[in-house]
């Protein structure tokens, strides 16, 4: 089982991939992608904590892996989000 502490770190380091990802959607959105190194930067911070949630749910009990998998969700929304933003 995972242990508490772990799971929390690993949330807030996606909810920070995601906080940054959004920031960097909105201003690709915005100004066409002016800052094609931030955005990139973001889509892998967003496939690193992807990645990072499913090593996480090995070891996870079923609980910690529903929670897992919600957040692994809004990780895949973000990154289709971004992946389909017209680019300029």
């Amino acid at each position: 089982m995972a242990t508490r502490e772990s799971m929390d770190m690993l949330i807030q380091q996606c909810e920070d991939a995601i906080r940054f990802a959004q920031d960097q959607y909105e201003e690709g959105r915005l100004q066409a992608h002016y800052d094609d190194e931030g955005y990139t930067y973001a889509l892998q911070s967003l496939e690193n904590a992807y990645n990072d949630l499913a090593k996480m749910a090995l070891s996870a009990n079923a609980q910690q892996r529903e929670q897992l998998h919600r957040m692994r969700l809004q990780l895949q929304q973000l990154q289709n989000q971004m992946i389909i933003l017209p680019h300029d």
